[in-house]
C-alpha cells in the first residue's frame, strides 16, 4: 500500500536516476525497525562519525560496504554464539541486521573501529580540486594589442 509509481515523472528527464533511487529507497526505509540504534555526529568541518550500538557482535561478524553513495552496515551472528545457558530474560538483541546510509557526494569512509560494543565509522568529505571554488585574478590596465602596420 505504501508503494508509489514515480515512473511517469521520469519519462522526460535525463540523468536524474539518482533522484528516483532516493525516492524509492526513502519509501522502503519507512518500514525499517530502529535496530541497531545509531548516532550521526559532525566532528569537524568535513568530518563525520556514525556511532552504532552493536553489543554482542565481534568485529568479524560485522561488514561495511560502500558502493557509490550508499554505506551498508550488516551484522550476522555466527551459529555457535547462541550461548549455553538458559535465559531468564534476554534483553540484548543479537539478531542479524542491515542498516543503509545514503551518503552525500564526495563522502568516503576513512576508518571503522569496534570499541566497547559501539561501532564507530569515520567519514570524510573530500571535494576534488576541480569542484572547489577558485578565485580568478582580474588584470587592470592591460594594454590592447596593436598590430604593426608595414608599408608594402
Amino acid at each position: 500500500m505504501n508503494h508509489f509509481d514515480f515512473s511517469p515523472l521520469f519519462r522526460s528527464t535525463i540523468g536524474f536516476d539518482r533522484l528516483s533511487r532516493l525516492i524509492d529507497e526513502s519509501m522502503r526505509g519507512a518500514d525499517q525497525v530502529g535496530y541497531p540504534p545509531y548516532n550521526i555526529e559532525k566532528t569537524g568541518e568535513n568530518d563525520y562519525r556514525i556511532a552504532m550500538a552493536v553489543a554482542g557482535f565481534a568485529a568479524d561478524e560485522i561488514t561495511l560496504v560502500q558502493q557509490e553513495s550508499t554505506l551498508v552496515v550488516a551484522g550476522q551472528k555466527k551459529d555457535g554464539d547462541a550461548g549455553t545457558g538458559t535465559y531468564l530474560h534476554r534483553g540484548i538483541a543479537q539478531r542479524s541486521f542491515e542498516r543503509r546510509f545514503q551518503l552525500a557526494d564526495f563522502i568516503r569512509v576513512a576508518s571503522a573501529r569496534l570499541d566497547n560494543g559501539l561501532l564507530f565509522v569515520d567519514l570524510v568529505r573530500e571535494v576534488p580540486e576541480a569542484m572547489k571554488p577558485r578565485r580568478i585574478a582580474i588584470e587592470a590596465g592591460t594594454k590592447p594589442n596593436v598590430l604593426e602596420a608595414k608599408a608594402a
